[in-house]
């Protein structure tokens, strides 16, 4: 029953989310959190683990949460969940979308969908920072520090290193503090 529930709640995500990922972490935070199957401070975990591991972040997050929630069956259900919508759009439309793409409809459509994909990514970001960032907790203001130094440190060396040393070295300071 769990793993049927996770495959729905993952479908609609899938299906009515636009702009990838980003945008779809509001959206997963409160079907995770109206469903108990995790806490908020899990779900930064599961923001970090799926944005530290290959692959899509909403492919990511929804096999972590269904692998927590109801193990491999969980997993493989949130995970076809947030899928088979994308899939099916993509089989639909690509056919015809070469054809209409010129089209001022469509064009206009797209056009309107940016603002609302940019509003998602922030809402994502605001929600993880104020779970993250509790000014009143030291062990946050730690967290908070942390992250200002990672992003001068990522500003001053963003065309010379490496992002995945810039993650490693993140990571280690994390780890540390």
């Amino acid at each position: 029953m769990i793993c049927l529930q996770l495959f729905w709640e993952f479908l609609k995500i899938g299906a009515f989310t636009f702009g990838g990922g980003y945008a779809m972490l509001p959206l997963i935070r409160q079907v995770v959190l109206a469903h108990r199957w995790s806490t908020e401070s899990r779900i930064v975990n599961f923001i970090a683990v799926s944005e530290s591991t290959p692959g899509p972040l909403a492919v990511n997050m929804s096999t972590y949460i269904g692998a927590e929630t109801a193990g491999v069956c969980g997993a493989l259900s949130a995970t076809l969940g947030v899928v088979v919508p994308s899939f099916l759009i993509i089989l639909l439309i690509s056919g015809s979308y070469r054809k209409f793409r010129e089209s001022p409809v469509v064009k206009g459509a797209m056009e309107g969908l940016r603002p609302a994909v940019v509003a998602l990514i922030a809402t994502a970001l605001l929600s993880v920072a104020g779970s993250v960032f509790d000014v009143g907790n030291p062990l946050s203001r730690a967290n908070l520090s942390g992250a200002v130094i990672v992003l001068l440190a990522s500003f001053l060396c963003y065309k010379k290193k490496h992002p995945i040393l810039i993650i490693a070295v993140s990571a280690i300071a994390g780890m540390l503090m």
